[in-house]
């Protein structure tokens, strides 16, 4: 079956945006439909032999296709080389992201990064979609 990039698209943000393994989100392959969970408590429940169904797959975090604090480095790597020690000093603690965000809004760069961050995201959620056999419509 035919799945819509968006809906991936949406499954791999409601995972992305919270803590890795906070959030879950499986697609079934063959019927195109994609299941919720979170920690949190505030979605449903994943039936059981959704998991163990070979036509079912977990989307993944960020973090998990290397778009975490990498990403970050590569940015301020092309970017800001002056602020490379910088930022990897700011993500040694707690609240790293908004001090980042900060730093990029003084420089001009926030939609940049925000560019940056999608356009990175896409390419890896669409290699992702094809390592996995998961045929997608735009």
């Amino acid at each position: 079956m035919d799945i819509k990039f968006g809906e991936i698209e949406d499954a791999f943000f409601f995972v992305s945006m919270a803590p890795i393994y906070t959030n879950h989100a499986i697609l079934c392959k063959k019927t195109g439909e994609v299941y919720y969970s979170s920690e949190y408590g505030d979605s449903d429940e994943i039936p059981e032999e959704i998991y163990e169904n070979d036509d079912c797959i977990e989307i993944p975090h960020k973090n998990e296709l290397d778009l975490g604090t990498n990403l970050v480095f590569e940015f301020v790597e092309k970017n800001l080389p002056e602020k490379y020690e910088y930022v990897r000093n700011m993500f040694r603690k707690s609240g790293a992201y908004g001090r980042y965000k900060h730093l990029l809004e003084e420089c001009d760069l926030l939609q940049k990064w925000y560019d940056f961050e999608r356009e990175k995201q896409t390419k890896a959620l669409r290699e992702w979609c094809k390592e996995n056999e998961i045929k997608l419509i735009d």
